[in-house]
């Protein structure tokens, strides 16, 4: 570009990260106009409007200076923490799940932005640790105390698959601030021991169901086994070339249950087939390389942690729910990035591009000031 005529803060911005994005979005919004069954509303028309306000609020959070977020990490993670505690005496219920705060303008999941926010304060929390005391009992136990009660409060709405994004994404910022691999490995064994206890006495009874028909779905086919074996049925018709735009008899005809979110994958499988799976696996694998690269040439460990957190949060939203629709893993109602309907996830996943964006940033400013 030339930075004579085109604004520095257009064209600063990582394009060969967006352009891609924007192609995903794209993809995403025709699959979601299909759905609808040829219409822009109610999906398609409000997933490329949220895409566009957040992107602008994404470069706008990658203006921000180090120093803020620095000083801003606790302060954020507190006040996320009181919101869940607020979802809990305050909260509106829906599909039997108390998760969202009405706030009169919107309605707001905070469990949402606590995935970007344990993250944040995981990194400020280590940058502050020496680094020859991380791998002692002061550097694990303040941070399982940071994760364990967010975590705690998300479980209890109950909302499983956000509580597992929380752990996974402050389990890895851990595990690359230097804690040793075998304190890691010996959670696993902790946590495989203790499972069977655990679903029998924590787990509610559609969660169970969904373990059960994750291991033999064909046992309950027309019952809690449909949504896997009609997302399975719907990715394997498409082929390699898909049945074409518009022409996906599975969710056209209803048959594949929630086609516009948790599986909208199956749905776009199902008209694009394989080539339309690969373009979308190849756009995550930039954005996620990306990030990496982002945190690998950092120069801080705040930065580097921070980075590299917020992209494998995002790779843990794509990696389990493309598990999910394929039958890999049990169905946790986790949306894929930038392709599936909702404005939290949305919200969320532009949170953690924008605030790579940050860090990418930092870098071509030492200072971390400008």
């Amino acid at each position: 570009m030339n930075r004579s005529i085109v604004p520095e803060t257009i064209a600063r911005q990582p394009w060969h990260v967006l352009i891609p994005l924007a192609g995903l979005v794209s993809l995403g919004a025709a699959v979601l106009y299909s759905a609808a069954g040829g219409s822009l509303q109610p999906y398609a028309l409000s997933h490329v409007l949220r895409f566009c306000v957040f992107l602008v609020a994404a470069i706008t959070l990658s203006r921000i200076p180090r120093e803020f977020f620095r000083i801003a990490a606790y302060p954020a993670y507190g006040a996320i923490l009181v919101l869940l505690i607020l979802v809990e005496l305050l909260g509106a219920v829906g599909g039997g799940s108390q998760r969202w705060l009405n706030l009169g303008f919107m309605t707001l999941q905070p469990s949402e932005l606590m995935k970007p926010g344990i993250v944040l304060a995981l990194a400020r929390f280590y940058e502050s640790l020496p680094a020859s005391i991380t791998a002692s009992w002061r550097g694990l136990v303040p941070a399982g105390l940071l994760i364990a009660m967010p975590a705690f409060f998300v479980m209890i709405q109950p909302d499983l698959g956000t509580a597992l994004a929380i752990c996974f994404g402050g389990g890895m910022t851990m595990f690359l601030a230097g804690l040793p691999l075998w304190w890691f490995l010996g959670v696993a064994g902790s946590l495989a021991v203790i499972a069977p206890v655990a679903f029998f006495t924590l787990l509610h009874d559609y969660q169970r169901n969904r373990v059960l028909v994750f291991m033999d779905p064909e046992s309950d086919p027309l019952g809690t086994g449909y949504h896997i074996t009609q997302s399975k049925i719907a990715i394997g018709s498409g082929g390699f070339f898909g049945k074409g735009f518009g022409n996906g008899s599975q969710s056209h005809l209803d048959y594949l249950p929630e086609s516009h979110t948790d599986f909208v994958f199956a749905t776009m499988s199902e008209e694009w087939g394989m080539l339309g799976g690969l373009f979308v696996l190849l756009v995550f694998a930039i954005i996620l390389g990306w990030g990496l690269r982002v945190a690998r040439n950092s120069t801080d460990r705040f930065s580097s942690l921070l980075a590299a957190g917020m992209a494998l949060t995002i790779f843990f939203y794509v990696a389990i729910n493309l598990m999910m629709v394929m039958g890999l893993a049990p169905v946790v109602g986790i949306p894929l990035p930038f392709m599936s309907h909702g404005g939290s996830s949305m919200m969320t996943n532009m949170i953690c591009l924008g605030t790579i964006m940050a860090v990418s940033r930092w870098q071509r400013r030492p200072s971390g000031l400008g």
